[in-house]
């Protein structure tokens, strides 16, 4: 019996100090201090995690496109991982699209100087226009040669974009009437979006000019309609498939090429967009009896895909553009 003598007294003395002893572990859990004994609080709720904000993320894309040629290609600009299509190495002319890296490589060679007024304005055209002469004349003033080269080997111009961006699919065009053209260039689309990074993070412009070619990027102006003998507008195709949450985020640049070519029967289209964070390219080749906005919905429907994580039925732009050849 005594023992049990000894519990009681125990539990006796622990009443009459007014404490109830509890073990810390339970006291925790039970969410109080100690203060306020069991039940004296509550467990705190776990704070709700912000979502990442939304990106372009490699992703399956599908479309139901008709025609010769058609890859795409997306690098992730924080790890330089590029993804995209099984064929994205191979190449199709660039057009137009060219234009950004003319004028990136002529104002690196400018260094600290300031272009001539007549200049500064052609570049200016060539990429917020696609202007075909102010391209011309900056790709001039840039060492550019309309000539084919010896050996087939590119051009001064071009022979820089491929060191400089390393880039390992381009090439001067083969065809047979417009060789030495700059805008036959041909570049696969995993080399369009080294291009793109290539731009964004100053070696193709150099320091002094690289804000300044990326703010001209920014104002691409004119839509599929807005189509001249030597010019354009160019302010279409993955930028259309990005969600506002997208581009609130920072200025996206771009700049597309586009010609319905009577050598082959078909438009050859290239579209290019990148931010901080990614760089996206698609390229394609489809029967001119259809539109330019045949390709500008194609670019666009790339770029919704790609869209992490994805918002659904918040965008307008079709995943499958409507509409055939």
């Amino acid at each position: 019996m005594r023992p049990r003598v000894t519990m009681v007294l125990a539990i006796v003395a622990v009443l009459v100090g007014g404490v109830m002893l509890v073990p810390a572990a339970y006291a925790k859990f039970a969410g109080g201090s100690g203060e306020g004994g069991i039940g004296g609080g509550q467990v705190p709720a776990p704070s709700p995690t912000a979502p990442a904000p939304p990106t372009l993320a490699d992703a399956p894309v599908s479309v139901k496109f008709e025609g010769e040629f058609f890859s795409w290609a997306l690098m992730d600009r924080e790890t330089g991982t590029v993804t995209g299509a099984k064929n994205m190495s191979q190449t199709s002319s660039t057009e137009s699209m060219l234009k950004a890296w003319i004028v990136a490589d002529y104002l690196r060679q400018l260094g600290e100087k300031e272009p001539s007024d007549e200049l500064k304005k052609a570049a200016i055209l060539a990429i917020r226009n696609s202007d075909d002469d102010g391209a011309n004349r900056v790709y001039r003033a840039a060492g550019g040669s309309y000539r084919p080269q010896p050996g087939g080997k590119p051009d001064p111009v071009i022979a820089r974009a491929i060191r400089i961006c390393g880039l390992t699919d381009t090439r001067p065009g083969d065809v047979p009437e417009y060789k030495g053209w700059w805008s036959f260039t041909e570049m696969s689309p995993r080399d369009a979006v080294r291009l793109g990074d290539c731009i964004a993070d100053g070696r193709a412009a150099g320091p002094k000019w690289t804000k300044w070619l990326l703010s001209e990027m920014t104002k691409v102006a004119g839509s599929v309609k807005q189509q001249r003998e030597r010019s354009g507008g160019g302010r279409w195709g993955i930028i259309d498939g990005l969600p506002a949450t997208i581009k609130a985020q920072g200025p996206v640049h771009m700049k597309n090429g586009w010609t319905r070519l009577a050598y082959d029967g078909n438009w050859h289209v290239s579209c290019l967009a990148f931010t901080d964070k990614w760089s996206l390219s698609v390229m394609m080749r489809y029967p001119s009896r259809a539109s330019l906005s045949y390709g500008a919905e194609m670019c666009a429907s790339v770029a919704t895909q790609l869209v992490t994580p994805q918002p659904g039925a918040a965008l307008k732009v079709p995943q499958q553009p409507a509409g055939k050849l």
